[in-house]
C-alpha cells in the first residue's frame, strides 16, 4: 500500500511549490534531452536540433493537452472558467499534447526544411519516456487512479479525492503506475527498434509509438474511475484510441507499400 504525501513540494516565500508542476517540468526536459542525443546518433540530425524544436512542442502540446481536456469537461469549465488557467490542479490530455505538438512539429519541419517524418520519429521516443516520468505527477494530485481493490500495491486516496460512487472505499488500483510502468516499455522497445534498425522507413517509429500507446491507453482506461466523456458508457479515450490504432495500422502499411 502506498499513499500521496502531498500536491505541495515546498513554499518558496509564500509561493507554493506544486510536485505537478516540478515533475512535469522534469518530464519534458529529460525527454527532450534524450531525443536530441538519439536524434544526433541514429538520425543524422545536427546536435541541438530536438532542443531548438522543444519550445514549439512545449507550447502548443500544452496549449493542445488543455484545450483538449477542457473541451472534454466542457461544463465545469463554462461554469468555472478561471480554472482553465489552473494548471497545477492538474487537467492535461495526452490525446491533446499529440495534436498539439503534431501542428508545432509540423511549424518546425517547415520553417527549417527538416523532414516531418524524422522528426516524429526522434520525438516520440522522448515522448514515452517523459510520459512514464510525467505520470507520477498524477500520484502527488491523488488522480488517475482506478477502481477500488485490496491488492498488495493498492493506492490510499483521501476522502477529498475520492469520486462520489466510491467515498467508502479507501484503497484503488494505482493506474497512473500501470501507465508508467507501460510508457517506459514502449520507450525500451522504440529504443530496440532503432539500435537495430528495424523501424525500416522514416515515419514507421511514430506510428509504432501512436499503435503501442493507444493500445496502453485502453488498458488503462478501462479500469479508471474519472473519465471526463463516456458515449455509450465507453470512455471517449478509448474510442479515440481504437481510431488511433486504427489509422496508425493503414499509414503504416502505406507508409511501407508506397510514399505518402
Amino acid at each position: 500500500m502506498f499513499t500521496s504525501p502531498s500536491q505541495i513540494l515546498c513554499t518558496v516565500y509564500g509561493v507554493n511549490i506544486y510536485y505537478y508542476g516540478v515533475i512535469m517540468a522534469l518530464a519534458i526536459a529529460i525527454g527532450t534531452l534524450v531525443s536530441d542525443y538519439l536524434g544526433a546518433k541514429f538520425f543524422e540530425l545536427k546536435k541541438d536540433t530536438i532542443i531548438d524544436l522543444s519550445p514549439y512542442i512545449i507550447i502548443f502540446g500544452l496549449l493542445g493537452a488543455r484545450l483538449y481536456y477542457c473541451v472534454m469537461d466542457y461544463e465545469f469549465y463554462m461554469r468555472f472558467p478561471t480554472e482553465i488557467l489552473a494548471l497545477r490542479h492538474g487537467g492535461i490530455s495526452i490525446h491533446g499534447a499529440i495534436i498539439g505538438g503534431l501542428l508545432g512539429l509540423i511549424l518546425f519541419s517547415k520553417r527549417h526544411k527538416i523532414s516531418l517524418k524524422k522528426l516524429c520519429d526522434v520525438s516520440v521516443i522522448g515522448l514515452s519516456l517523459g510520459q512514464g516520468i510525467g505520470r507520477w505527477g498524477n500520484f502527488f494530485n491523488s488522480e488517475a487512479y482506478g477502481t477500488p481493490t485490496d491488492l498488495p500495491w493498492k493506492l490510499y486516496i483521501s476522502p477529498q479525492y475520492r469520486h462520489i460512487p466510491y467515498l467508502d472505499d479507501s484503497y484503488y488500483h494505482p493506474t497512473f503506475l500501470y501507465e508508467s510502468v507501460m510508457d517506459l516499455i514502449i520507450f525500451g522497445v522504440l529504443l530496440i527498434l532503432i539500435k537495430k534498425n528495424l523501424h525500416k522507413k522514416e515515419g514507421n517509429l511514430a506510428l509504432i509509438y501512436l499503435i503501442l500507446y493507444s493500445i496502453v491507453r485502453i488498458c488503462t482506461e478501462s479500469i479508471r474511475i474519472d473519465s471526463v466523456r463516456y458515449i455509450c458508457g465507453v470512455p471517449i479515450a478509448i474510442i479515440v484510441s481504437i481510431g488511433i490504432i486504427l489509422l496508425s495500422l493503414i499509414l503504416l502499411y502505406l507508409n511501407n507499400k508506397r510514399k505518402i
